[in-house]
C-alpha cells in the first residue's frame, strides 16, 4: 500500500486529518486482523455514494435540457454504475492505497468491482467530510463532465426491458432468469444467468453481479431474435 501522503499531494489536499483518509481505502476484513471497529470504509461509502449521485445529477440536469425525468434517472443509473465506478478508482489509482485483511488479498481486492466502486465513493466521503462540497463539486465536475455531455441514452439500452416488452406484446406473458451457475468467492463472484420462456432458454450471459448477467442474458436473446 502506497502512503497516504502520495495520494493527498497527487490530489492537491492539505489536512492533518490523515486518519479519515486511510479509512477510506481500509477494507472491513483489515478490522478482524487489527483488532479495530468501523475502522474502515463503509460509513464514508455511504456519504460517498450520496455526493457523486448529487454531482453527477445537477450535471445531467445542465448539460441535457432535452432529457425528461426518467432518462435523466436512466442516466445517472448508469453513470455512477458499478462498472463506471470501478474503473474510475482504477483510473485514478485509489487501487494502490486499499488495506485488506488476511481473509482478502490484495490481489483479490484490486480486482473486485464492487470493493474498487466502494473505495471510489468513500474517498469522495473523505473530501467531502474534510474539504467540504465545493471541493468535492470541482474534483467530480472534472471526473463527469465529458461523460455527460456525450452520454447517450441508445448507447446504454435496457436489454431487460427491452425483451420483457416485445414478449409481452407478441406473446402476453414474461420471460423469467435463473442462475445456473455461481463462481469465486464470495468477493469476487462470477454469475451465469440464462433467460427463459416457457422453459425455452433464449439467452445467457455473464456478469460479476446478477443484473449484470441478466443485462447480458437479455442481450444475448434479442441479438438471436429469440422473439
Amino acid at each position: 500500500m502506497k502512503n497516504i501522503k502520495d495520494f493527498l499531494n497527487k490530489f492537491h489536499i492539505t489536512t492533518t486529518n490523515y486518519d479519515l483518509y486511510e479509512m477510506a481505502f481500509t477494507h472491513s476484513s483489515f478490522n478482524s486482523d487489527a483488532r479495530t471497529h468501523h475502522h474502515d470504509y463503509e460509513r464514508l461509502e455511504f456519504i460517498g455514494d450520496s455526493v457523486v449521485g448529487f454531482v453527477v445529477a445537477s450535471l445531467i440536469y445542465k448539460y441535457h435540457p432535452e432529457m425528461k425525468e426518467g432518462d435523466m434517472t436512466r442516466a445517472k443509473s448508469t453513470l455512477v454504475q458499478t462498472a463506471s465506478l470501478s474503473k474510475l478508482a482504477k483510473k485514478f489509482g485509489f487501487d494502490e492505497y486499499i488495506r485488506a485483511g488476511h481473509s482478502l488479498t490484495y490481489e483479490e481486492a484490486i480486482k473486485n468491482h464492487n470493493i474498487l466502486e466502494d473505495i471510489f465513493e468513500a474517498v469522495i466521503g473523505a473530501m467531502y467530510e474534510d474539504q467540504g462540497i465545493n471541493f468535492c463539486i470541482n474534483f467530480l465536475t472534472k471526473v463527469f463532465k465529458d461523460e455527460v455531455i456525450n452520454f447517450s441514452l441508445e448507447d446504454y439500452k435496457d436489454y431487460k426491458s427491452t425483451l420483457q416488452e416485445a414478449m409481452q406484446a407478441e406473446y402476453r406473458s414474461s420471460v423469467t432468469y435463473k442462475t445456473y451457475e455461481t463462481i469465486g468467492p464470495p468477493h469476487n463472484r462470477t454469475f451465469k444467468v440464462e433467460v427463459l420462456f416457457n422453459g425455452v432458454v433464449l439467452g445467457r450471459g455473464v456478469g460479476s453481479s446478477k443484473k449484470e448477467a441478466e443485462q447480458n442474458a437479455a442481450k444475448d436473446a434479442l441479438s438471436k431474435k429469440a422473439i
